[in-house]
């Protein structure tokens, strides 16, 4: 971990200034900068190897108890925020008091002080050694695409629960945000998830930083708590005195410091248009997803981590289409037994209220980090090419007691509403037989413990994630009572390419004719198998792309909750004869660009429909 240093002051040059940062929560705000400047703690000798270790313990225990108070006044805090900000920084909140109870975090740091190291050291020491591994697994590939961002997210929360440490070892104050005036836009140079807590949304109008990421714990703070945001606005400081006014546009990430006249009034002119395109997607949520030509579809929201929740249900989505289950493996030295996991699924069933949760088994590969599943000897094989090594359902078939765990888990949480349990990366039939058999016999122990569980058991279905899996779905459809194509893997198997990869980066586009070609066979199987088909992966949230899929006769999408109002926007205008045709031109089409052209064309014919 990394001491922060005051950046020299820097006198703000005059005139109209442009800086463009990463953007985190829509919106358009105007107003005058408060800067927020974060204390610095004292300088810490790293190299220190004298120091008293039981005298050290007690400082670190003292430090901890101070830790652990400050959490919970914080979550005290919680009912003065927006609902969607409470269940947010509670389930963060969650993570950090279980980091500084019995953890391999505190373990370590405890090893390190009887090595004779200062309190400090031993803390930031141990919390960068560990985000490290998070970042970069010993003896296995770097993280990549999704993976990335939730390893990004992990190395976080350690880094942060080691600055709180260091913080209440060394007596530095945190700052406070409670002077700031009223419609200030909060300007600092980094803000930490517990920072964002303390932010009154009904008081600041915005918030910008030089540091800090899209995809982290502080930007899905501030989404949930609907702050205009833009992070990572580098050079912002130097432009920002006393009084500097400020233009803040959270959707594209555009700062404009000291605006003109004229860009003052134009930045007015979009807070209003915002505002009322917030009223027109808020009446959407009570809409239907229904073609201008009568035909209703499905739109779902995928879900990542619990604290993402309050947004699904602000989405209006009818559902959870995808529960990525593989938080519960991460950042944590055990596996997580029957009834904890039931203890999580079972509320996130019943907040739903009655709509389908699908939750998907964990979908786990070498390329991945879990010190619990490294401890059983999961996923640390090192696969020159794990996109092509034991991943997914081939896994969890090797370790059927990790599946059986999750699948007894997920029945006994399903008595609170309709659940179906889907299965990643199935490419043969015989993975799907082999999982289906099973699910069978734990559903039968179940019973015959006397648990309640649903009859019949709640539906199993399939990723169709490689050409195999899409080449052979009539046989699948068989045996999976649902389909949900994953276009994401899908396209990088079809294709041979890698989006994060840079060399073939270029290569990797979901509307290549050949991926449509294969989601077409695909809905077409479905249809034949009377099985339902759904598309879970990036391209269900492209307002463009998803009238096309309709065409290729996809009826049900999955997305990040916030494309929800977005896409149902897009399909309310769409028409289903006009869908066909453009699946039929693209299925002809030569590459993806050509589709690409094709989709923004009819995108701007289009009229939204009066929604009012």
């Amino acid at each position: 971990m990394k001491t922060t240093e005051r950046r020299p002051k820097q006198r703000p040059r005059a005139g109209e200034v442009r800086l463009e940062g990463q953007p985190v929560s829509s919106g358009v705000a105007i107003g005058y900068a408060a800067v927020a400047h974060e204390p610095a703690p004292p300088p810490v000798d790293m190299a220190r190897r004298d120091c008293d270790s039981a005298h050290e313990r007690t400082r670190l225990h003292d430090a901890i108890s101070r830790s652990v108070a400050q959490l919970g006044r914080l979550h005290d805090r919680l009912a003065l925020l927006p609902e969607d900000g409470q269940v947010e920084i509670g389930s963060l909140l969650e993570v950090y008091r279980r980091m500084l109870g019995p953890s391999r975090l505190r373990r370590g740091i405890e090893a390190r002080l009887e090595q004779g190291m200062l309190a400090e050291a031993a803390v930031m020491q141990e919390t960068e050694t560990l985000a490290a591994l998070m970042l970069v697994p010993p003896g296995r590939p770097a993280p990549q695409g999704e993976d990335a961002v939730a390893a990004r997210r992990r190395a976080g929360e350690f880094r942060e629960i080691g600055r709180r440490l260091v913080r209440n070892l060394s007596g530095t104050p945190y700052r406070s945000f409670s002077t700031l005036p009223d419609g200030a836009i909060l300007v600092a140079e980094q803000l930490r998830p517990a920072d964002a807590a303390l932010i009154d949304p009904s008081r600041i109008a915005a918030v910008v930083t030089e540091e800090g990421g899209s995809t982290g714990h502080t930007a899905i703070l501030l989404r949930a708590l609907g702050i205009p945001a833009v992070l990572a606005a580098h050079g912002l400081l130097a432009q920002v005195g006393r009084r500097t006014r400020l233009v803040v546009d959270g959707a594209t990430g555009r700062v404009i410091v000291r605006p003109s006249s004229r860009t003052a009034a134009a930045a007015r002119v979009e807070v209003a248009s915002y505002a009322r395109e917030r009223q027109m997607l808020g009446r959407l949520r009570r809409l239907p997803a229904r073609l201008s030509s009568g035909e209703v579809l499905t739109l779902q929201a995928n879900l990542e981590i619990p604290a993402e929740l309050p947004m699904v249900a602000q989405s209006g989505a009818a559902g959870i289409g995808l529960l990525r289950s593989e938080f519960l493996f991460m950042n944590t030295d055990t596996l997580p037994d029957e009834e904890l996991q039931e203890a999580i699924y079972l509320p996130l069933i019943e907040a739903m209220a009655g709509d389908p949760v699908t939750i998907r088994v964990v979908d786990w590969g070498s390329e991945k980090n879990s010190d619990a599943l490294s401890r059983v000897g999961i996923g640390n094989g090192g696969d020159a090419n794990p996109a092509l090594a034991v991943r997914g359902i081939r896994l969890l078939l090797q370790h059927r007691t990790l599946l059986e765990t999750q699948f007894a888990a997920i029945l006994r949480a399903a008595h609170a509403g309709p659940v179906r349990v889907l299965l990643p990366m199935v490419s043969l039939l015989e993975e799907l037989q082999a999982a289906r058999e099973i699910y069978a016999r734990v559903g039968r122990r179940l019973r015959r413990r006397g648990v309640k569980i649903p009859d019949p058991l709640p539906p199993l279905g399939i990723m169709i994630e490689t050409p195999a899996a899409a080449l052979m779905t009539d046989v699948l459809a068989q045996e999976a009572e649902f389909l949900a194509i994953g276009t994401n893997d899908l396209t990088m198997y079809t294709l041979a390419a890698d989006r994060a990869a840079t060399d073939v980066a270029a290569l990797y586009d979901p509307l290549h004719p050949a991926v449509l070609r294969l989601v077409r066979m695909t809905a077409d199987a479905g249809l034949r198998q009377r099985r339902p088909v759904s598309v879970c992966g990036e391209l269900a949230s492209d307002p463009q792309a998803v009238p096309l899929l309709v065409g290729l006769g996809v009826r049900s999408f999955s997305m990040h909750a916030s494309a929800v109002p977005r896409v149902k926007r897009a399909i309310r205008a769409a028409a289903m004869d006009d869908c066909r045709r453009m699946a039929c031109r693209a299925l002809e089409a030569t590459d993806g660009q050509e589709v690409r052209a094709m989709l923004a064309q009819y995108a701007h014919t289009l009229q939204p429909p009066d929604d009012g």
